[in-house]
């Protein structure tokens, strides 16, 4: 059985040589990492660099992100989805406010207790951030031990995960447990990847991996199946009046709790029930051009859609409704990306 003790050296050498710049890592302040790894939660490494750039950029303390109004908060996540992270950044920077002086307190069951910390999360930043010896354990780091030690625990079970953290603690280098703890997750997000073989030629743990030696590699990890998403159907209504378009906001729980939203039928309409939902709004509808088909998956929900443009006599007020000119609509509300295709820049009408 291979001893984990020897992937410490051969890994962080290759980490040293092989890790990406990312703007996280250049200057790892514990606001910085916590922030960094809120935002990496099911979400690509490239997408996140711009939006890490702009939220530090407007909101550079816990203090800031404290006192920042929901609107510029949401705005400035809008399209990173998953929108109840940036609520319980914003509900754990208070708390830090209060309790911490504004700051990130340097120990693991602290940050474990702050809203939107999960275990994963508390290692990372007590590892990184503040040199803690504490193993940080996503799905990344499940792979690369299930391979390396050829293990078919269902990485799904909690109990594995667990097992994971205690091997991990047991030899995390003392003075690099961040290192180290990145180091693993890099070998697994460019060497040791998902959804293919891995790449072994490039791995420096390759003469140590039980999972390749046993040709199994390729089968783990083991995960259990997951539900099937729920599929609903939606029908998206482009508004306009005026070269402004109608938005609403969303109920304050539930899916996209409180962001703006495109007013939207459920079921799939046809034009003649767009018409007659623009009417029961109070407005008078002119032209109607479809707009197509579009989907957007969230975790447990997908939306399939299809739309409607319908433009309206200048005359009329909608209850419910806000009108937001084109800049308003990029600047000012937060609009989730589900509803991005239909935003795409306006065709004319004829």
């Amino acid at each position: 059985m291979l001893q984990l003790e020897r992937i410490v050296r051969p890994l962080l050498d290759w980490y040293r040589q092989n890790a990406r710049d990312l703007p996280w890592r250049r200057d790892p302040t514990p606001y910085r990492v916590w922030v960094s790894e809120i935002m990496l939660q099911q979400t690509r490494v490239e997408a996140v660099k711009g939006y890490f750039a702009r939220f530090l950029a407007a909101l550079p303390t816990p203090a800031a992100l404290a006192a920042a109004p929901e609107g510029q908060l949401l705005k400035l996540w809008e399209g990173l989805g998953y929108y109840n992270r940036a609520r319980n950044l914003q509900k754990a920077a208070r708390i830090l406010v209060e309790r911490y002086g504004g700051q990130l307190p340097g120990d693991y069951e602290a940050l474990l207790a702050l809203p939107g910390v999960g275990r994963y999360t508390a290692g990372a930043v007590a590892s990184i951030a503040f040199g803690l010896p504490e193993p940080a354990v996503d799905g990344n780091v499940l792979r690369v031990l299930s391979r390396l030690t050829a293990d078919r625990s269902d990485i799904a079970d909690p109990r594995t995960r667990q097992a994971a953290e205690q091997a991990l603690r047991r030899v995390l280098p003392p003075g690099e447990p961040g290192s180290f703890n990145q180091a693993l997750m890099e070998l697994g997000a460019l060497v040791c990847v998902p959804n293919g073989p891995p790449l072994c030629s490039r791995c420096p743990l390759a003469g140590l991996c039980q999972g390749r030696q046993e040709g199994i590699a390729l089968d783990l990890p083991v995960k259990s199946s997951k539900k099937p998403r729920r599929v609903e159907r939606r029908t998206i209504l482009v508004v306009e009046r005026d070269q402004l378009t109608a938005i609403r906001r969303r109920p304050a729980r539930g899916l996209l709790a409180g962001m703006w939203e495109l007013p939207s039928l459920e079921g799939e309409a046809d034009a003649r029930q767009a018409v007659e939902a623009v009417r029961g709004w109070g407005l008078e509808p002119l032209r109607v051009e479809p707009l197509g088909p579009s989907k957007h998956i969230f975790t447990h929900v997908e939306w399939q859609m299809t739309g409607f443009r319908v433009v309206a006599a200048e005359a009329g007020e909608a209850p419910g409704l806000v009108w937001a000119a084109p800049q308003q609509l990029r600047e000012t509300y937060p609009l989730p990306s589900a509803f991005r295709y239909y935003l795409e820049p306006r065709r004319e009408l004829e």
